[in-house]
Formats: C-alpha cells, structure tokens, sequence
C-alpha cells in the first residue's frame, strides 16, 4: 500500500500537465483564430470603404461621357443627346462671350471661366446625401444590418446601370442621383456597424473611403484610356456592388463579446437579423432621447462642417480658377490633376489615424481656412509664381479635410458611451454633407462674381 501513493501523485502529476498542455494549446488555438477574424474584419471594413465611395467618385465624370458619346446607333439617333450636344456649344461660345475681355481674344491675358461654376454640380450631387444623412439616423438602427446594406449596394449598382445604358438626361442624372443616396445610406450605416467591432475598424473603414477617391478615378481613367466606352467601363464596375455584399456575408465575421466594449447580446442579434425585445436592447433610444443628444455632438460636428466648407470651397470654386498659361498641362489637365491630388491628399491622411491622433479638432478648421484664403488670393493677385506650389497647398488641404474625418469618428468611438455610439456615429456623419452643400450654394454665386471682375492674369 505504501507504494502506491507515489504512483498515484505521479499520475495526477502527469493528469495536471497534460490539462494545463491543453488549456495552452486551446488559448493559443482561441488567440489565432481571433487574429484572423480581426484581419478578416479590418479588410472587411476598407473594402466597404472603397465600394461605398466608388460609384460616388465616378458617377460625375461617367454621366457627362455617357451622355457625349456618339458611337453607337442609339446614340446617333437620339434626338435629346443632339439637342443637348447643341446645347452644349452653344452654353461653350456663351460662355467664351460672357467671361472673355474683347481685347483679349487668346485668353492668355484675362481670367477664364466657365458659364456655370462647378459647385453647381456639386450641389447638385450632396443633396440626396444630405437629405438621407438628416432623416434616417432616427429610425435606421430599427433596420437589420443585412437589409440596410443589400440597399446601399442596390443603389450603387442601379446607379452604374443607369448611367451606363442611358440615352436620356433624365435618366442619367437618376442614376447620379442614386449613387449619392447610396453612398450617403452606406455612409451612416457602416460608420454605425464599426460600433460593434475594434476601434480600429474606424480608421480602416476612413482609409477605403479615400481610396475610393483615387482608384476610382484612376480605375476609370484607365478603362477609357485602354480603349473602353464609357458604357462598357460602367458596366464592368457593377462588380463593385457585388463585392460589398460578399464582404459582409462572407469576409466579416459575427462581432465577439470582447470586441463589442460589453455589447450585450441583445446588440449582436441585431446585427445578424434576429428580432429582439426593444426593452432587451439597452441601446435603444428614444426620440426624444436622439434630438437631447444632438447638442452634445456639436463639438464633433462643426470643425468638421467648417473643414469641408473651406475644402470643398476650394475644390469646387477656386480649383477651375487656379490655371496657369504656358504650363505642359491644359487648363481642364491642371484641374483634373488638382483633383487626384487633393485625393491622395485625403486617402493619406485617411489612413493615418492608428499613428497620429488629433484631438484638438478645431485646429483643422483655421488651418483649412488659411488655405481657402491664400488660394482666393492666388486668384485675384497671382503671386504664387509656381503652379508646383499650388499642388503642395491643395495636397495639404487634402491631408486636413481627411485627419477632421477620420479623427472625428475616431474620438466619437473613444469618448461616447457604448449604448449611444451607434446613434450618436450616424448622425455626426451628416456633418461632413453640411459642409460640401454650403461649399456648393457658396461656390455659385463666387465664381460669378469672381469671374465677372474680368482679373488679368
């Protein structure tokens, strides 16, 4: 009997080392495993980025080419695109009449403009979006995940079939028009999804919105360039649509408890579509409830309001303005390239936001501001003798407005309270709208003025 003691303790000896050998493989097996979903995740979220903004990026430039094209048999007999085509060369001569001083029949000593400021367009493309940013935060957390975002990607794909197989303005323009709605319901629903996930989905998410802005030009560009009919490069994009929905259904995984900041499970139902108690879902808020949080947001939204205003501003008013004669460049190249510039601009600083935090946001605007005033100098005075210095200055105000975007919702998921996130992250994004239409109803009546004083060059 005395021997079988020690048998005994080597054998719960060899039990205990081989449970704690389990217990380590299934901790390190339960780590891996939550690497690869937050990776799954964070490529989830810039991909819904990318696809959300794309069709956005695109439709202007899209619908405009659509519209000129003339080799095709519907096209060479559509009454509406010869009439808008005369339209067009007439609104052109106007336009050479109206802004062009008599004694300067080459242009190269007068400022040119165009008849009708950019902003127009501008204005004319945010409005949807704004609408859609003011109205649905209060009643779209009632709305599944999977319904709110299979609509976002039935906008953006009737948008490109729309304008790809238009003859018609009207049509055209619908298309345009539901690119913005999608892109502005996309907006606010995915912002309010990166709730439920790590904080750093936020900056991934920031960093595929700016990515939309270049490579969907460049994606375009590329397409035309390589010989494609604007038609046919639309109709090849429709993929896009298609690889959110895979994203979500496929890529993104199911939040975990630990990823959600004590999420209850009632919130993580909601996500997958399974109805929930509304007296279960702690988060849940009423109306009277999401007007008293509004205030309290102010300090988010306004310096971002007043960053877009000064950028958009700039892109939309001053951008057309900003040529310099006798450059390699064209007067609408150098507008176009002003354009991707400012985008890389954004997407850089976009996806800066894990290495640099900025939580006085109010700087952002002053320096936006310094911008706006030294490029409206720039027009009436033209002292900046470069126009490599107008690329630094408009590549600057790109890394602004994206550091006000990112930084933004950065700290509203920081500093707000879990059961108000959802909310409070959906309806700040309306800011950035208010922003780009006040540019827009801004940008109008300057250039006209601007435009109207006859500036030497």
């Amino acid at each position: 009997m005395v021997s079988e003691k020690p048998a005994l303790e080597g054998n719960n000896v060899k039990q205990l080392a081989a449970t704690t050998d389990t217990e380590v493989a299934h901790a390190k097996a339960k780590i891996a495993i939550e690497k690869l979903s937050n990776l799954r995740n964070l490529a989830a979220f810039w991909i819904f980025g990318l696809c959300n903004n794309f069709a956005y990026v695109v439709m202007l430039s899209a619908a405009h080419d659509i519209l000129k094209e003339k080799d095709s048999p519907a096209s060479n007999s559509s009454s509406v695109e010869a009439f808008l085509s005369d339209v067009n060369r007439t609104s052109q001569n106007s336009s050479m009449r109206t802004w062009l001083n008599e004694t300067d029949p080459t242009g190269l000593d007068y400022l040119q403009c165009n008849t009708v400021s950019t902003g127009a367009i501008l204005l004319a493309d945010i409005l949807p979006t704004l609408v859609v940013k003011v109205t649905f935060p209060f009643f779209l957390e009632r709305i599944p995940y999977p319904l709110k975002i299979t609509a976002v990607s039935g906008f953006a794909l009737s948008s490109f079939l729309m304008v790809a197989l238009a003859h018609e303005m009207w049509l055209s323009i619908l298309g345009v028009v539901c690119a913005s709605i999608g892109a502005g319901l996309g907006e606010i629903t995915f912002l309010s999804l990166t709730t439920f996930y790590t904080r750093n989905v936020v900056s991934m998410w920031s960093s595929g919105t700016g990515g939309a802005g270049v490579f969907g030009a460049l994606v375009y560009a590329g397409f035309t360039s390589a010989g494609l009919s604007p038609r046919d490069s639309l109709l090849i994009m429709v993929t896009v649509p298609v690889l959110m929905m895979v994203s979500y259904f496929f890529i993104l995984t199911k939040p975990l408890k630990n990823e959600t900041d004590n999420f209850d499970v009632a919130t993580i139902r909601q996500i997958e579509n399974i109805e929930i108690d509304e007296q279960q879902h702690k988060s849940h808020l009423t109306l009277r409830d999401k007007i008293h949080l509004i205030p309290t947001l102010f300090k988010y939204m306004i310096p971002l309001t007043l960053v877009y205003f000064g950028e958009y501003f700039i892109n939309q008013g001053l951008h057309e303005l900003l040529y310099f004669n006798g450059q390699w460049l064209s007067k609408s190249e150098q507008y176009r390239w002003y354009q991707v510039d400012y985008q890389i601009g954004v997407f850089i600083s976009r996806s800066s936001v894990n290495l640099v935090h900025i939580k006085a946001l109010w700087i952002l605007p002053i320096l936006q501001f310094v911008n706006l005033a030294l490029l409206l100098c720039q027009v009436f005075y033209r002292f900046i003798p470069s126009i490599w210095i107008v690329f630094v200055i408009v590549l600057w105000e790109g890394l602004l407005g994206g550091a006000a975007y990112v930084n933004t919702f950065f700290r509203i998921t920081n500093e707000i309270p879990p059961e108000k996130r959802e909310y409070c992250i959906g309806m700040a994004a309306v800011a950035d709208s208010f922003g780009i239409a006040a540019a827009g109803a801004a940008a109008i009546p300057s250039h006209n003025a601007i435009c109207g004083r006859h500036l030497k060059m």
